[in-house]
Order: structure tokens, then C-alpha cells, then sequence
């Protein structure tokens, strides 16, 4: 039995349990898909992260638990460039801003964005 190569298709990408590959072996179409399903993810439990009444201790579980698996699966082998780990980044500060909230400067008495060495250091 005889097989002629024209009767298949070249397939450029697939998703293959729950991971997108590519025929070029490339990480940033994974890395978007899995930022935006982490966008989808911090969007559905945004109340309960925005609930005051909430401790930050109880907040930071949720994020550990909900939203950092969703983004982080099957990226443990992944050799990010740094474009990928700075977006990774953005979005963890996005997160980490909901959750700890705006803070009133000192010196002019204006409330303020965490700038990113604050929660770093939070």
C-alpha cells in the first residue's frame, strides 16, 4: 500500500492537552494564551479580590491558588525570553495592585499606584 505525501496537510499548530504547539517550537503564542486565560481567570474571582473586608493574607492564597496555576501550567520546562518573563511580570503586578490597593502618600497626602520594588517588597 502506497501513501502519496499531497493527500496530507501540513498542520502549523494545534492545541494538545491544554498546551499550544507549533510546528516552529515557538513559546510565545503558549505564553499569550496562557495570559490571557490568567486575564479570563483574575476576572471571574476580581470580587473577591476587591472585597475590602477581605485580609491581603487571604487574597494572596486565592492568587496563589486560582489564577497563578492557570497561567504558570505547563510552563515549567518553558526557556522564557525576556519579553515572556516581563510579560509574566505585568501581569503579576496587575494582580498583586488589586489586591493590595492604592497607597496615600506621605508627603503630599495623594493616594497612589504601588510602584513595582513596593510590592516586590510586599
Amino acid at each position: 500500500m502506497r501513501i502519496d505525501n499531497s493527500t496530507f496537510e501540513k498542520v502549523e499548530q494545534f492545541k494538545y492537552l491544554g498546551t499550544n504547539l507549533t510546528n516552529q517550537n515557538s513559546i510565545v503564542e503558549e505564553i499569550k494564551s496562557r495570559l490571557r486565560s490568567g486575564i479570563a481567570c483574575y476576572h471571574s474571582v476580581q470580587n473577591l479580590l476587591s472585597f475590602r473586608l477581605r485580609s491581603k493574607n487571604l487574597k494572596i492564597k486565592i492568587y496563589r491558588a486560582i489564577i497563578l496555576p492557570v497561567v504558570s501550567y505547563g510552563c515549567e520546562t518553558c526557556l522564557l525570553i525576556l519579553r515572556e518573563k516581563r510579560k509574566q511580570r505585568v501581569f503579576e503586578n496587575l494582580v498583586l495592585r488589586r489586591i493590595f490597593g492604592p497607597r496615600r502618600d506621605e508627603v503630599t497626602g495623594e493616594w497612589r499606584r504601588l510602584h513595582n520594588e513596593e510590592l516586590n517588597d510586599l
